[in-house]
């Protein structure tokens, strides 16, 4: 318990935090070093996501609730308290978090341009301008059920985004396909 972390944080608010993201009083220090430690361009992609409007930085309670999302789901969580608030982790919390990372504008809408950034982003040069595009089409084509040739909240808690190699949703939590 000694380490820098339990120092830092008063044990109300550790035990705070535990209870909102489901990480152990072992799992939280070493998250704090990494927190720490210099973001990168695809890290300030996933935090840029959940930062109000006007905010520019993170601090650690907020980092682990972002990273929270990315937890599977244990089987001795799914019978947790019914009346308490959904985890963090839940399925819906998680297609709200992709949701979020696609909707690069906050305009509650991805569009196809905004699928195109975030797909160039995750692949970089594996694969074609072309092949991209056409990713980026038939996920449009599919999720949309508006017409409107982009993609709303409520067409992305029925379909997941997976396009090409990489999904952002497995079975249980946030995975490779």
């Amino acid at each position: 318990m000694g380490s820098q972390a339990s120092t830092l944080l008063h044990d109300e608010e550790l035990e705070e935090i535990k209870k909102e993201t489901g990480f152990s009083h072992s799992q939280i220090p070493r998250l704090y070093s990494r927190f720490k430690l210099a973001i990168n361009p695809v890290g300030d992609w996933i935090i840029n996501a959940f930062l109000l409007e006007g905010e520019d930085q993170v601090n650690f309670r907020g980092f682990l609730q972002i990273l929270a999302h990315f937890r599977t789901i244990e089987d001795n969580e799914k019978s947790k308290d019914v009346n308490g608030p959904e985890p963090l982790n839940s399925r819906s919390n998680k297609l709200q978090f992709a949701f979020r990372l696609y909707d690069l504008d906050k305009d509650n809408k991805i569009s196809r341009d905004e699928l195109l950034r975030v797909l160039c982003m995750m692949v970089q040069v594996n694969i074609s301008d072309k092949q991209l595009g056409s990713i980026a089409d038939r996920t449009i084509q599919e999720a949309d059920q508006h017409g409107d040739s982009a993609i709303s909240l409520s067409q992305t808690l029925h379909v997941s985004l997976c396009p090409a190699n990489f999904c952002i949703f497995g079975r249980d939590g946030v995975s490779p396909c």
